[in-house]
């Protein structure tokens, strides 16, 4: 809703909406003012004294977890949620190149570093490939937060069809064994289409939904998991909080992308120390798995107070 606002050019915060959710309330609290170009950016909170602070999408290109945790965030500074950029399809982008897209809407709302920004799941490498060319333009980076992000040794051994066909198959785990059973058994011979359309045949997707907006957006999955592939981690003169989940990810049917992960996966640091110092890297236990750490709140209210902590700090360093 607030992308799709922000599109049109409307502009309310996170706060509004949470405050505000009948629509005749909301319409009060709404205020037109200039958007970065760049489409999607969404403003999560619009006022604070402090250096902005940018969150950049999951993963799967997801910016919802950004809403629930600023709102318990105690932090005096704006918090804008970053889009994915536009994918091409001739040319597949590279992480690189998505961070050049993603800076140019960055500095139109903060035109000098020092920057500060915070990144969940597998996007938090994005996070960190934003700072790589910031830092290639002689700016600062004075935060950055990863929450459960982790870097794997060996990416490449999760093929992205692979990767995207157990998402799909994670949005079913509720269906039924059987109806389970039939998918993930037709997973293994189908595109994502048709897994989709399967899953709609056999009632585990409302007839009436229009796949074509899921198709697109499990292709956009997986191209950026291809730029995650191909993308060489550098080590970087920047210090980094890990905000680990101190509970392993359960699933009752597991598949072979959970199972593939290594040890670094269980590790505080979270592989990171193969590239960074251990010096520069703050591990912070947080209550839950990868996915309640953020959905539960009492592990949310503990996310958000871990995150507000050190950034404050950080602004302290760079006055």
């Amino acid at each position: 809703m607030l992308s799709r606002a922000v599109d049109l050019g409307l502009n309310f915060s996170a706060a509004d909406l949470f405050q505000a959710p009948v629509l005749k309330e909301l319409a009060s609290k709404i205020y037109l003012e200039r958007q970065p170009s760049t489409p999607g950016v969404i403003c999560v909170r619009p006022t604070g004294s402090q250096p902005p602070l940018f969150f950049v999408p999951t993963g799967l290109g997801d910016c919802s977890y950004v809403l629930g945790l600023a709102n318990e965030m105690d932090t005096d500074c704006p918090i804008y949620a970053l889009p994915w950029p536009p994918f091409n399809d001739v040319c597949p982008p590279s992480l690189e190149a998505m961070a050049a897209d993603i800076i140019v809407a960055i500095r139109e709302i903060q035109p000098q570093g020092p920057y500060r920004f915070a990144g969940y799941s597998s996007g938090g490498i994005l996070a960190y490939a934003i700072a790589q060319l910031l830092l290639d333009l002689d700016e600062a980076i004075s935060f950055m937060a990863l929450i459960d992000v982790t870097l794997p040794a060996n990416l490449t051994k999760i093929s992205s069809f692979q990767l995207v066909r157990d998402v799909v198959l994670d949005s079913f785990e509720s269906s039924d064994d059987e109806s389970f059973e039939v998918l993930e058994q037709f997973a293994g011979q189908s595109s994502i289409a048709q897994l989709l359309e399967k899953a709609q045949q056999i009632g585990a997707i409302p007839l009436d939904r229009d796949l074509h907006n899921e198709v697109f957006m499990y292709e956009k999955i997986a191209q950026f998991h291809k730029a995650l592939q191909a993308y060489q981690v550098p080590s970087l003169p920047i210090a980094i909080h890990q905000f680990y989940a101190t509970e392993a990810l359960f699933s009752s049917r597991a598949r072979q992308a959970k199972s593939s992960l290594g040890p670094e996966a269980r590790s505080p640091m979270r592989g990171w120390d193969r590239v960074l110092s251990r010096g520069a890297i703050t591990a912070v236990p947080i209550g839950g798995d990868h996915v309640t750490m953020i959905s539960v709140l009492e592990n949310r209210k503990a996310l958000a107070r871990a995150i507000s902590t050190p950034l404050t700090g950080a602004l302290e360093k760079h006055p």
